[in-house]
C-alpha cells in the first residue's frame, strides 16, 4: 500500500508539473506586483545615473539641448528604447512617428529694416511680402480679422489661443503671412502653432518677434505709417517619435497607461522639465520586470510636449474607439524633481478647482491622496487639471486621467512653505525653461518620493482596476471633458504655451 501512495504522490506532482499550477503562481513564476515591494527598489542613485545620462546627452547635442528635431533628442530616444528593448520577453516595444515641420530660421525686415525673429514648429517654409496688417484683440474669434486680408501679412498679439488658430483664420482670409508678436518679455525662439496643420485650410509662413517689436510696428500703423514686410522662413520636415512599451502579460483589453514626455525646450538640457518625469517612468518600467501583472501596462515617452503636446494630441487622434477604451486610465508625470518642490495632486474630482475629469479622473486623485497621506505619510496640495501637460489630449478624448508633479514657474506660497519647507515667493524651479536645468538642479528627496508615488499607482492598477468606476458612456465623457475645453480659452492656457 505504501508503495501505491508513493505512486500517487508522484503522479499528482507529475500532473501538476504538467498544467505547471504547482510550481507556478497564478500569474506566472514571478510574483504579482505588489506596491510595496516595487517601492523598494527605486533607489535614489539609478535615478540620479539616469539624470546624468540625459545631461550627457543634452551636452554633447550642438544647442545642449533635447528639444525635438535636435540630435539630442534622437539620442533620448534613443537611449529609452535601448533601455526597454533589454526585456524583450517582457515588454512590446513600439515608435509612432509625428511628422513635424521644424523651424529652421526666419527673417523679416519692416521698410527694409531688419527685425529679429524665429521660425516656428509647425509652419511652413515661404517667402512672404506685402502690407502689414495689425489685428485687434487677440485673434482668437474670425470676427476679429477683417473681411479681406488678400497679399497682406499678418500681425497678431500671443494669447488666449493656440497660435495655429490665429494663423487659420488669418490665411482664410487671405493673408500670404504671418508675425505673432510675443505677450511677455523675450524672445519666441522655440515656439509653435501647437495645433497640426488643417489640410483643407493650410498655415502660410509665420514668424515669432519680441513684445517690444510688436508693440513698436503697432504703434507705428495706429499713427498712420505704411509699413511693408518681407518675411522669408525656413521649415524642415522631420519625424520625432512617440515611444510606446507594453508588458506581454496581464488583460491586453484593460490597460494602465503610464507616460511622461521625452523632449526639452530650446534653451538647456531639460533634466527635471522633463528628464525626472521620463526617467521616473523608465525605472519604474525597468524594474516592474521583476514581477507579473494582472493588467496590462503601457508606457509612453511623448515627443514635442514643448511644442503643444503634440505627440501625446498625435498618438491619441490615431486612436479608435475600441482602442480607447482600453485604457482604464491614464497618468501623466511632468517635473518630479523641482528644487522648490511641493507635492501637487491633479484635482481630478474638481473640488478645489471646479475642472473635472472624465470617470475614474476622481478616483486616481483618490489613490494618489491616499498614498501621500496614508503610506508615505507626507502632506500633498492639489492643482489644477487643465490639461497643461500630455494628459489634456486624453481628457478631450474622455479618457480618465490623473498625475502628480512637483511644480514649474509657479509661485510657493507661506502655506505651502509651512507644508514642505523651501522659500515662500519663489518659483517651485527657478531653472523652469532655462540653461540651469540640469542634474545641479533636482531636489533628490522630492524625486525619490515622486517615484515611488507612480511606483504605488502602476502596482495598484496592474493589480486591480476594481475602484475604478466601469467602463463609462461617450455622453457622460464629453460631459466630464468640458473643463478642459474651457481652460484652453484663458490667458492662462496661453502663458504657457
Amino acid at each position: 500500500m505504501a508503495i501505491w501512495r508513493s505512486i500517487a504522490a508522484f503522479a499528482a506532482i507529475f500532473g501538476a508539473v504538467v498544467d505547471g499550477s504547482a510550481l507556478f503562481p497564478r500569474y506566472g513564476h514571478k510574483g504579482l506586483v505588489e506596491s510595496g515591494k516595487l517601492r523598494k527598489l527605486i533607489k535614489a542613485d539609478a535615478l540620479r545615473k539616469r539624470a546624468e545620462k540625459l545631461e550627457d546627452i543634452a551636452y554633447r547635442s550642438p544647442g545642449k539641448n533635447r528639444v525635438i528635431g535636435s540630435q539630442g533628442h534622437e539620442d533620448t530616444v534613443d537611449y529609452i528604447v535601448n533601455e526597454i528593448k533589454k526585456f524583450p520577453d517582457y515588454y512590446t516595444v513600439s515608435l509612432q512617428g509625428v511628422e513635424l515641420a521644424i523651424g529652421g530660421g526666419a527673417n523679416v525686415t519692416a521698410n527694409n529694416n531688419t527685425i529679429e525673429a524665429y521660425s516656428v514648429t509647425l509652419g511652413p517654409s515661404g517667402h512672404a511680402s506685402g502690407p502689414l496688417v495689425s489685428i485687434p484683440n487677440l485673434g482668437c474669434e474670425e470676427s476679429d480679422f477683417p473681411d479681406s486680408l488678400e497679399g497682406s501679412i499678418a500681425l497678431i498679439f500671443r494669447g488666449i489661443c493656440e497660435s495655429g488658430i490665429k494663423v487659420g483664420y488669418a490665411a482664410s482670409k487671405g493673408a500670404v503671412g504671418v508675425i505673432i508678436y510675443n505677450n511677455v518679455d523675450g524672445s519666441l525662439e522655440g515656439y509653435s502653432l501647437q495645433k497640426f496643420e488643417d489640410p483643407e485650410n493650410p498655415y502660410v509662413p509665420t514668424a515669432g518677434i519680441s513684445q517690444g517689436a510688436g508693440e513698436s510696428l503697432v504703434a507705428q500703423l495706429d499713427g498712420g505709417a505704411e509699413i511693408i514686410v518681407d518675411l522669408i522662413t525656413e521649415a524642415e520636415v522631420k519625424t520625432s517619435y512617440n515611444i510606446n512599451a507594453q508588458t506581454k502579460g496581464g488583460d491586453q483589453e484593460n490597460v494602465i497607461h503610464i507616460g511622461g514626455h521625452s523632449d526639452s525646450v530650446a534653451a538647456g538640457p531639460g533634466i527635471n522639465d522633463n528628464g525626472s518625469g521620463s526617467m521616473s517612468i523608465l525605472e519604474i518600467a525597468t524594474q516592474l520586470t521583476r514581477f507579473s501583472v494582472k493588467n496590462a501596462v503601457r508606457f509612453s515617452w511623448w515627443t514635442a510636449e514643448e511644442a503643444g503636446l503634440l505627440g501625446a494630441t498625435y498618438y491619441v487622434m490615431q486612436l479608435s474607439q475600441e482602442e480607447k477604451d482600453k485604457i482604464r486610465l491614464f497618468l501623466d508625470f511632468d517635473m518630479m524633481a523641482s528644487p522648490n518642490y511641493a507635492f501637487q495632486i491633479y484635482d481630478g474630482d474638481g473640488s478645489a478647482f471646479n475642472l473635472t475629469g472624465p470617470p475614474g479622473s476622481a478616483e486616481a486623485e483618490a489613490e494618489f491622496t491616499r498614498y501621500f497621506a496614508d503610506i508615505a505619510k507626507v502632506n500633498h496640495t492639489e492643482i489644477e487639471f487643465d490639461g497643461r501637460s500630455d494628459y489634456g489630449p486624453f481628457l478631450e478624448a474622455g479618457i480618465a486621467a490623473g498625475g502628480i508633479a512637483c511644480g514649474a514657474e509657479g509661485i510657493k506660497t507661506e502655506e505651502e512653505q509651512a507644508m514642505f519647507g523651501g522659500a515662500a515667493g519663489v518659483p517651485y524651479d527657478v531653472n523652469y525653461h532655462e540653461d540651469g536645468d540640469t542634474t545641479n538642479n533636482l531636489n533628490y528627496e522630492a524625486w525619490i518620493q515622486m517615484t515611488r508615488a507612480i511606483s504605488h499607482m502602476t502596482a495598484t492598477y496592474a493589480r486591480s482596476f476594481n475602484s475604478l468606476p466601469p467602463r463609462n458612456a461617450t455622453a457622460a465623457r464629453k460631459r466630464a471633458a468640458t473643463g478642459y475645453a474651457r481652460f484652453k480659452n484663458t490667458a492662462r492656457f496661453q502663458k504657457w504655451v
